[in-house]
């Protein structure tokens, strides 16, 4: 049985990849909902702070990308944040849907499905948002239903001592970086899973995540031989944009 400290994730997992972001908006309520639709056992989103300190759901340090409106994420309140349109750019059918926080989030989706929580103050490190979206976790007793993530290895770090009990995953880049990384702060690093590239995986990977009682959730996997191939190098989970394919292919090879 692997180690997932307070977290019973089902084997393996589907994660809506920013929800369900092949159908809706990313990091939007509306991607989210349509992940669990779509059949994901949880939804992966980043989390960083606005100005005035408040969790919010969006992947860039900006806004320009995914939204009507222009600048850092962390420059801006939560009230200017709010008044931004992140829907339109996906499609017009989404105008006015908005960036969520976090607290929204984990209100609406925490009794439906298991929630990824990317912990992204990668701008930002050393800020209050792993003990802020700690809290959180514990005022909504959603302990048992939250995985935090990062790239940052003091996030993971931060949040254990905040949070203890808590599940984590460290995030690692494709390449040798990724296998660097994971050579040398998974020797310090608190967690309870790993979460590479879907090309750094192969068997190996696999098998010494599991000999040290780690599960292995791979990101972002969008490709159906893809899926196919990591199924059956036994992975314990996909991240994915679209969640009902890969269920699709998880359920051919049962």
């Amino acid at each position: 049985m692997l180690n997932l400290g307070n977290l019973s994730l089902p084997t393996p997992a589907i994660f809506g990849h920013r929800g369900a972001s092949a159908f809706a908006p990313e990091n939007t309520l509306a991607a989210f909902l349509k992940a669990v639709e779509l059949g994901a056992d949880g939804v992966e989103l980043d989390t960083k702070l606005s100005a005035d300190g408040t969790p919010v759901v969006i992947h860039d340090q900006t806004v320009d990308r995914t939204t009507n409106g222009s600048g850092r994420v962390g420059q801006l309140t939560f009230e200017q944040l709010r008044r931004l349109d992140a829907g339109s750019k996906f499609s017009p059918d989404f105008k006015g849907e908005p960036i969520p926080t976090l607290e929204e989030v984990l209100k609406t989706l925490g009794d439906r499905c298991f929630i990824n929580v990317e912990l992204t103050n990668y701008a930002s490190t050393g800020d209050a948002l792993p003990l802020k979206a700690a809290a959180l976790v514990k005022q909504y007793h959603l302990e048992e239903r939250v995985l935090f993530s990062s790239f940052h290895p003091l996030n993971l770090v931060r949040v254990r001592r905040a949070l203890p009990g808590a599940a984590t995953a460290l995030l690692t880049l494709p390449g040798f970086p990724g296998k660097a990384g994971r050579l040398v702060f998974g020797l310090w690093v608190p967690h309870t899973c790993l979460h590479p590239h879907f090309s750094t995986v192969n068997a190996a990977w696999v098998q010494a995540a599991h000999r040290s009682q780690r599960r292995l959730h791979v990101w972002t996997v969008n490709d159906p031989q893809e899926m196919r191939r990591l199924t059956r190098l036994g992975v314990d989970g996909l991240i994915s944009d679209d969640p009902r394919l890969a269920r699709q292919i998880m359920e051919e090879a049962v």
